[in-house]
């Protein structure tokens, strides 16, 4: 049989030409989609810079954004060649499907993490009480908050466990209260007692004068008089002032004679003097 090499030569020609503008058009759109797909995502990087988010954010919004921004340039440019697609789209969604429910708890961790940078409810290096527990916090990450405690411990909280709960930020706001109570005796003068707190207080440069403090007779209890004293103080300067508070206290009402009496409870035996020896 002879073969007829024209028309072979023909078919071969039309058909390389043909299929080579195919990937031409394929080349094109896979190469115009990476730029436009570096643009945009340039774009929102910007954006988010500019809005002072977190650049851990940044880094893993932009590149999950580009990641698929790039698979669906790949698919429509293998759509271009006559590739069918549809099976590779059913294969991601299933595969999408698969991970997220295996990394369930990952994916809740970083949806927290998101809110926590987004909304901001603490800073680094503020003093929070969170996700079961209370210290500084160190560093803020897509899954996790690590905070060190006052006896430098570390501590690595999921951010789920701290979105999911109450936050106590003690950092946020420039000044705090002092809530303090002293406990004198019956048979002190109460006016004395009274003064003399009041006169610590006013000595004390760290305390407040707006708001202005407060000294009042709290309660009465089994065996002192309790007296409240609650001064407004710099919240960098909370614990000086309260622990030396403590000791400006004591000193002060031993140098006044004002007693800081010890639990104590009188008991009275009915019938102790009648009794007859047996």
């Amino acid at each position: 049989m002879e073969i007829d090499w024209e028309g072979l030569k023909t078919q071969l020609i039309e058909g390389a030409s043909v299929n080579g503008m195919k990937v031409l058009y394929a080349l094109v759109i896979f190469l115009v989609g990476r730029w436009v797909a570096r643009m945009l995502t340039g774009s929102v990087r910007r954006l988010m810079e500019k809005r002072n988010v977190d650049p851990a954010l940044r880094g893993f919004a932009t590149s999950l954004m580009y990641a698929a921004l790039l698979a669906f340039v790949a698919l429509a440019a293998m759509n271009q060649l006559g590739i069918q697609t549809t099976s590779f789209i059913a294969v991601l969604g299933a595969a999408g499907l698969a991970v997220g429910l295996a990394l369930q708890g990952s994916l809740s961790n970083f949806a927290a993490g998101v809110l926590i940078i987004m909304f901001r409810p603490f800073r680094i290096g503020d003093y929070v009480e969170a996700g079961g527990t209370a210290g500084v916090v160190k560093d803020i990450t897509i899954l996790t908050t690590v905070m060190h405690t006052p006896d430098n411990k570390k501590i690595i909280v999921p951010n789920s466990g701290i979105m999911g709960g109450n936050i106590t930020n003690f950092s946020a706001n420039d000044t705090r209260r002092l809530d303090l109570v002293f406990g004198v005796s019956y048979g002190d003068d109460l006016n004395k007692v009274l003064t003399v707190l009041k006169d610590i207080v006013s000595a004390d440069q760290r305390c407040l004068t707006d708001p202005a403090p407060t000294i009042a007779v709290l309660a009465h209890a089994d065996s002192s008089v309790n007296i409240a004293v609650r001064p407004w103080v710099k919240t960098s300067e909370y614990w000086a002032v309260f622990f030396d508070m403590q000791k400006t206290v004591k000193l002060r009402f031993d140098a006044e004679g004002i007693s800081i009496p010890f639990p104590q409870r009188d008991v009275h035996l009915i019938g102790a003097d009648s009794a007859t020896p047996a």
